[in-house]
């Protein structure tokens, strides 16, 4: 009955997005290239890409240019849409391009130290009112908010990949965040035509808390040979109506993604979540998955 109460209460106040003119997105990978794209497509919003490799950043103006030409090809978008997005994109490598920006969302490497430090900087840099929000799959919001100024503008805001495709958004709010950064944060998100859900901030939240666990007895089964990876997906996706199989599906994901999430999971919350011994191997072998074109299967 409180939580009720307490949601009512939330939904009936108002946060405007009004303010938010400027997004800055930090990482130029296939996640940040997606979330900044539909920012720009969808939410009508300016958008910074950072990233600090150069040839990262022009890698990814080619992504976003190609995904829309495709829209363009299949009379999804005109355009003219395409043109006016990628006028709403800039790109630099230089984190202080963001320090005018009304929100800010990290979608960097899945290290925990990594991303504290980005944390720390952009609390420096960024102004004190702007909403910074990470798009972390399993780390501890409320440990990523205590390395800033203001950790009560942090959050959590986990997007699916890919992401002009896939409509979910976890948000996950720290111990710390407030009120106005919570519901900013669903309204961005609506704004993107997402459709959010709420999370508890504990290790893997609650998509990757369910899903590497099932990746990782798939990698697990393989390793023992209960099937091979044919059988393997084949199986899960005719006898349990998956639309990927789960081994194809971490080499999508990327398997050194996945080991390190697990690897999160096993530490906070015991060994049940312990790894596969040969989904170390294949990352320890560079076998990452599609992105680099081997994994379980090669492309």
């Amino acid at each position: 009955m409180f939580l009720r109460k307490s949601v009512q209460t939330l939904s009936q106040r108002y946060y405007s997005t009004s303010h938010i003119k400027t997004v800055g997105v930090i990482g130029g990978g296939q996640m940040g290239s997606g979330i900044a794209q539909v920012l720009a497509q969808i939410a009508k919003r300016n958008v910074i890409l950072v990233d600090l490799n150069k040839a990262v950043v022009e890698k990814s103006l080619i992504g976003i240019n190609g995904f829309l030409q495709k829209s363009v090809a299949k009379g999804v978008i005109t355009e003219e849409d395409k043109q006016s997005t990628l006028k709403r994109i800039s790109f630099s490598d230089d984190l202080n391009s963001l320090k005018n920006a009304d929100f800010v969302i990290e979608a960097i490497v899945e290290n925990t130290e990594i991303k504290c430090n980005l944390f720390k900087e952009l609390s420096k840099i960024c102004k004190a009112d702007a909403i910074l929000a990470s798009n972390t799959s399993s780390i501890s919001i409320t440990q990523i908010a205590s390395n800033t100024n203001n950790p009560q503008n942090v959050i959590g805001m986990h997007f699916m990949n890919p992401v002009p495709i896939m409509k979910l958004v976890e948000i996950i709010p720290s111990l710390q965040t407030n009120d106005a950064t919570l519901k900013t944060t669903m309204e961005l998100a609506a704004e993107m035509n997402k459709t959010t859900t709420l999370s508890k901030d504990m290790p893997g939240f609650i998509a990757n808390r369910l899903l590497m666990p099932y990746i990782n007895e798939a990698v697990q089964a393989l390793h023992e040979g209960l099937g091979t990876r044919e059988d393997i997906d084949t199986t899960m996706k005719l006898g349990c109506n998956m639309p990927m199989g789960p081994l194809t599906l971490a080499d999508f994901i990327g398997l050194d993604t996945c080991y390190s999430i697990m690897n999160i999971l096993h530490t906070q919350l015991g060994d049940k979540y312990k790894p596969s011994p040969l989904l170390k191997r294949y990352v320890e072998a560079g076998r990452l998955g599609k992105k680099v074109k081997h994994g379980f299967y090669t492309y």
